[in-house]
């Protein structure tokens, strides 16, 4: 197995000392342009790349910041990842993408990865609702930012969307289409966005003058196309089907509406369907869906943004905020049945 070459290796080569590669490489203008030249070939001739993580430690500062999802499969989280690139690069970070897939054991191996490598601060989206895997990450003193979670109980900065309103512009809609008995796919109970958006359908209802009782709530144990389909079937199954479904996200809609399809129920003749974060899927599904835009580039963005500025080298005056994005409902063939 070939062996890495060092700085040693390069100064032998070029027959100059350590102190002089170095120099060449962090400030040039300092070395003699003859031997800047040696130097520099030899590096070229010998393939020698040297060790960013050893000069980020010795500067105390990483130039690395992780970005810890929920579900990479979700085009909402690649868009946040996307916003979140864009921020760091302006400032020379790059940004180290991992995804728990919904895991809590997931999560704590990809936040131990993160402090051992010990990187500049942490984007999360928590996959742990008991706050134990946050809990244990802030020890090593590593800061983060929560993404598309509010910072209820913690002092840390957090970007999200106003998930209750977003619900309740999803439901609103329903019920002046004229939809009276309505289903919530629902997702994970344990999330904080699936509870949100539940009470921001039954605000909605309530506003109408219709109970509880007016929403049936379908949960599924994640937040993909095909537990959008198992809620289908279900809903198939029932005796007295809902009129209209609201999904917790679009990958749940789409998959709703691939059972719907398979079954010849005419959406949205038959059934309406909701969906929410407005992935690109959306707008071009068979029929183009109905959902809750949330500006997921712009809070990767925000949340990038907030970290940089508390990691500065002279981050005294940061101070931690919460910011709430407002979401928007994007209308189209999914729920404009005529009732």
């Amino acid at each position: 197995m070939a062996q890495s070459v060092g700085i040693k290796d390069v100064a032998r080569a070029a027959g100059v000392s350590v102190g002089t590669v170095s120099n060449v490489i962090n400030r040039p203008d300092t070395v003699a342009a003859e031997t800047r030249a040696r130097v520099l070939s030899a590096i070229d001739r010998l393939g020698y790349v040297r060790s960013e993580s050893a000069r980020q430690l010795r500067a105390g500062r990483s130039r690395i910041m992780g970005l810890l999802v929920l579900d990479m499969g979700n085009p909402f989280f690649v868009d946040v990842a996307r916003g979140a690139e864009r921020a760091a690069r302006r400032s020379g970070v790059g940004v180290m993408v991992c995804n728990s897939a919904e895991s809590v054991g997931e999560e704590a191996e990809y936040l131990s990865l993160f402090a051992e490598q010990r990187v500049r601060g942490v984007l999360l989206t928590p996959a742990d609702a008991t706050g134990r895997n946050i809990d244990s990450f802030r020890r090593h003193g590593i800061p983060f930012v929560l993404v598309d979670r509010v910072s209820e109980g913690t002092t840390e900065c957090s970007v999200s969307v106003d998930d209750v309103a977003g619900g309740a512009l999803a439901v609103r809609h329903l019920v002046d289409a004229g939809h009276r008995s309505i289903a919530y796919v629902s997702g994970p109970p344990g999330f904080n966005q699936v509870r949100d958006r539940r009470t921001g359908a039954l605000d909605a209802l309530a506003e109408a003058g219709l109970g509880p009782e007016h929403l049936r709530e379908l949960p599924t144990e994640r937040l993909d196309v095909a537990a959008g389909r198992d809620a289908g079937a279900r809903l198939l199954g029932l005796a007295d089907r809902p009129t209209a479904v609201f999904c917790a996200n679009d990958l749940l809609a789409l998959g709703v509406l691939q059972a719907m399809y398979a079954a010849g129920v005419n959406v949205p003749d038959d059934l309406a369907i909701v969906g929410y974060d407005d992935i690109e899927f959306a707008a071009a599904a068979a029929v183009p869906l109905t959902s809750v835009r949330q500006p997921a580039v712009t809070m990767g963005a925000l949340a990038a943004e907030m970290l940089l500025e508390e990691t500065e080298e002279d981050g005294s005056g940061h101070e931690h905020r919460r910011v709430v994005l407002q979401p928007e409902l994007v209308v189209r063939r999914s729920s404009l049945s005529a009732r």
